[in-house]
C-alpha cells in the first residue's frame, strides 16, 4: 500500500507540472503575439518551444509511471493562469509587454519552486529518473527567468518613453 501511494504522489505531482507547462506554453504564445519587442517575442517564442518540450518530456514519464495527464488539473490552469492578465487593468496598450515579461517571470519562479518541490519528492521516494527530470527542467526554467529579467528593463524604459512621449516629471522635493 505504502509503495502504491509514493507513485501516486509522484504520480500528482507529474500531473500537476503538466497542466502548468501547457498552460505557460500557451501564454507564452500569446505573449509572443501581443509584445512589439523583438527581443521579447523571440525569447517568448523559444520558451515556448522549450515548454512543449518539458510537456512532452513530463508527459512520457507520467506514461512509464503508468499515469496520465489530469483534464481538470489542466482546466484549472488554464482558468486561474490568465488571472496576471487582470494586473494589466488601468495599463496603457503600450505597456502590455512589460506587463507580459512581468508575469512570465513571475511564472518561471513558481516553477523553479515547483520542480524543487517535485526534485525533492522523488529524492526522498528514491525516484531518481523522475529527480533528474525536474532537475534538468528546474535549469531550463532559471535560464528563461534570467533571459526574461533582462529584458524588463529596457522594455519597461521603451514602455514608458512611448506612454509619456519621453516626458519626465519633476523630482518630488
Amino acid at each position: 500500500m505504502a509503495q502504491q501511494e509514493t507513485m501516486d504522489a509522484i504520480r500528482r505531482y507529474l500531473q500537476d507540472a503538466i497542466a502548468a507547462e501547457k498552460n505557460f506554453e500557451t501564454q507564452l504564445r500569446t505573449f509572443a503575439k501581443e509584445i512589439d519587442q523583438g527581443a521579447a517575442q523571440q525569447v517568448f517564442l523559444q520558451h515556448a518551444d522549450e515548454t512543449r518540450g518539458q510537456h512532452e518530456r513530463l508527459t512520457a514519464r507520467l506514461g512509464a509511471l503508468g499515469g496520465s495527464p489530469s483534464g481538470m488539473k489542466t482546466f484549472f490552469a488554464n482558468l486561474f493562469g490568465n488571472l496576471p492578465k487582470l494586473a494589466q487593468i488601468g495599463h496603457d496598450e503600450a505597456e502590455k509587454g512589460t506587463q507580459d515579461l512581468i508575469a512570465a517571470f513571475a511564472v518561471e519562479h513558481s516553477e523553479i519552486a515547483m520542480y524543487e518541490a517535485m526534485a525533492t519528492v522523488a529524492s526522498v521516494a528514491g525516484d531518481t529518473i523522475t529527480e533528474q527530470l525536474a532537475r534538468e527542467i528546474q535549469q531550463e526554467e532559471r535560464r528563461a527567468a534570467e533571459k526574461v529579467w533582462d529584458l524588463i528593463v529596457p522594455s519597461a524604459r521603451d514602455s514608458f518613453l512611448r506612454v509619456t512621449g519621453g516626458q519626465k516629471t519633476a523630482r518630488a522635493a
